[in-house]
């Protein structure tokens, strides 16, 4: 089962829980959105002062990304705006939290976990690893960067990108009085948290600071405003790709058949392969195209996740 749809949903609102797994004492959490088959989720975490945590690895993909405050890793000073994308299996350095702070925390392929070691696993993909701050090692870029683009006054900055699945994990902002008036939906899976601001959708409301969503492929939203402008997190599991329309009646049904019928047009050959029968889609195995890929990708099942 996929993770349903949550929009919207203002964390603010809701009461931290206690962490108990190992590793993870000495913080607490909320549930963003859980998967409940895999245990793959988005948590926002406070680590609270004097949380320290030997080095290690975790089963699943990790991202990180800090709210506020400030956290080591290993000899690495990590502010406000900090992001980290660690792959299953690789041994990240000790962390320590001396005053504390908060982040969201989002476990890609399995529920929460931890192994103590200062060593990776040998198949663990070291070149995909990303330690960044996103508010000032980055540059904003237009639109442009998915296509067909948003209206002017939403920019972006790429934390993460699967060569892959394509999956993106970025920070985006609306200046303020952005306005887009028309409809979108998308093949990916996509979530948000809003680091700061308030944005207005004509299915959904307002999202305000604290503001989530995980909202599944093929669902509509918009119209979009935003007065003041927003500051956000987001991540999608595979392609961004814009389908935009004027109706705000549409189902997710027909919105996956026009998503077909242009498949159809601009790459009929392989609209045909999707759509046959038995077709020898891999599954939880080495893409056929890319033989030295491990299968550690941050997304499953051929590029759509079961998020």
């Amino acid at each position: 089962m996929a993770r349903p749809h949550i929009e919207p949903y203002v964390e603010l609102n809701e009461d931290f829980k206690k962490f108990e797994l190992n590793g993870f004492q000495g913080s607490h959490y909320k549930v963003l959105s859980l998967d409940v088959d895999t245990g793959s989720c988005t948590l926002k975490v406070r680590f609270d002062a004097g949380f320290s945590r030997k080095p290690g690895m975790s089963y699943s993909d990790v991202e990180i990304f800090i709210l506020n405050g400030m956290m080591t890793v290993g000899d690495q000073t990590c502010l406000a705006g900090h992001y980290f994308f660690v792959p299953a299996g690789i041994a990240q350095g000790a962390i320590n939290v001396p005053q504390g702070c908060e982040a969201i925390v989002m476990y890609n392929h399995s529920e929460p976990s931890f192994v103590e070691g200062d060593e990776s696993h040998p198949l663990a993909q070291k070149a995909a690893y990303v330690s960044v701050n996103a508010y000032n090692d980055l540059p904003w870029a237009g639109g442009s960067i998915v296509s067909p683009s948003v209206a002017t006054g939403c920019m972006i900055k790429t934390l993460s990108y699967d060569p892959l699945s394509e999956a993106i994990t970025f920070c985006y902002c609306m200046t303020p009085q952005f306005m887009q008036d028309n409809i979108s939906y998308h093949d990916c899976a996509e979530e948000s948290y809003h680091i700061w601001g308030t944005s207005w959708m004509m299915q959904f409301g307002d999202l305000p600071t604290g503001g989530y969503f995980w909202r599944p492929p093929y669902i509509n939203h918009g119209a979009f405003r935003s007065e003041l402008g927003v500051l956000a997190f987001g991540r999608t599991d595979s392609k961004l790709h814009n389908y935009f329309h004027y109706n705000p009646w549409t189902n997710v049904e027909e919105n996956m058949a026009r998503a077909s019928a242009h498949m159809y047009r601009a790459r009929p050959d392989l609209w045909k392969w999707v759509a046959s029968d038995g077709h020898n889609h891999p599954h939880g195995t080495p893409d056929f195209e890319h033989p030295h890929y491990h299968g550690h990708t941050r997304v499953d099942n051929g590029g759509k996740s079961s998020l």
